[in-house]
C-alpha cells in the first residue's frame, strides 16, 4: 500500500516537471544555447568577456529551475509533515506494550491517515502546476 502511495506521487510529479520541461525549460535551455553560442562567435572579446557572457547566459535558466525545484520541495515537505503527523498519532495511542492485534490495527490507521496525506498532496499538484507555469511564463525569466 505505501509504495503504491510512493508510486502515485511519483508518477504524477514526473508528470507535471516533464510538461514543464516541454513547456517552458526546454524553450529556456535552446536560448541560453544559442545566447552562449553568440558570446563565442564575438572573436574580439576577451576569454574572462566570453566566459562571463556565457554565465550570464544561464542565469534565466538556473533561476527557473532553481524556482521549480523549491516549489517541488515546498509540498514534499509538506507531504512528509502530513505523513510523520500520522506517525505520531498512532505512536501516542499504541502505548508500550501492544499486541499484534493492535499492532495490526494500528498499521491499517496508519496507511489510511498516509493515503490521506497522499490523496490531499496529489489534489494540490494540479494548482502548483498552473502556478508554476504561470510564473514561468512571466516575464520574470525571459
Amino acid at each position: 500500500m505505501v509504495e503504491e502511495q510512493r508510486k502515485r506521487v511519483e508518477e504524477q510529479m514526473t508528470k507535471i516537471v516533464e510538461d514543464i520541461d516541454r513547456t517552458h525549460l526546454r524553450k529556456m535551455q535552446a536560448d541560453m544555447h544559442r545566447c552562449a553560442a553568440t558570446c563565442c562567435d564575438d572573436k574580439t572579446s576577451s576569454i574572462q568577456r566570453v566566459h562571463n557572457c556565457v554565465e550570464n547566459c544561464s542565469i534565466p535558466l538556473n533561476q527557473a529551475q532553481q524556482y521549480v525545484q523549491g516549489e517541488f520541495e515546498r509540498v514534499q515537505n509538506r507531504l512528509q509533515r502530513c505523513v510523520m503527523e500520522c506517525n505520531d498519532k498512532i505512536k501516542d495511542q499504541m502505548g508500550p506494550n501492544p499486541t499484534q492485534s493492535q499492532v495490526n490495527q494500528y498499521s491499517t490507521e496508519f496507511e489510511k491517515c498516509a493515503t490521506k496525506c497522499v490523496d490531499t498532496y496529489c489534489d494540490l499538484l494540479p494548482q502548483l502546476e498552473k502556478t508554476m507555469k504561470s510564473f514561468l511564463a512571466s516575464k520574470q525569466f525571459q
